[in-house]
């Protein structure tokens, strides 16, 4: 993965941590599941993951996105922004 796509993931996954972190209404099961897909990321990232288990966690990003639509819509479009890197980084 290049040094650019990947500080531009770093960049927009600790963006989406601090939305999470400000979204105090936020359930704890939808929050712990974000959290396991976020470290999921990060660590695919160190490791520059493009195998077929790798693509578990922008399909799971995903559900969430579309769970947090009506009550966290500014979480759901950060979690669709990460989904859209990792597409164009082929992860």
């Amino acid at each position: 993965m290049a040094d650019i796509a990947r500080e531009s993931l770093h960049r927009s996954l600790g963006l989406l941590r601090a939305e999470l972190a400000r979204a105090a209404a936020l359930d704890a099961p939808r929050r712990q599941r974000l959290q396991a897909a976020l470290a999921e990321i990060e660590a695919q990232i160190g490791a520059g993951d493009a195998s077929p288990a790798a693509q578990v966690a922008p399909h799971r990003l995903e559900s969430l996105a579309v769970g947090f639509e009506a009550d966290h819509p500014l979480l759901a479009a950060s979690v669709r922004q990460i989904i859209g890197l990792l597409e164009q980084a082929g992860l």
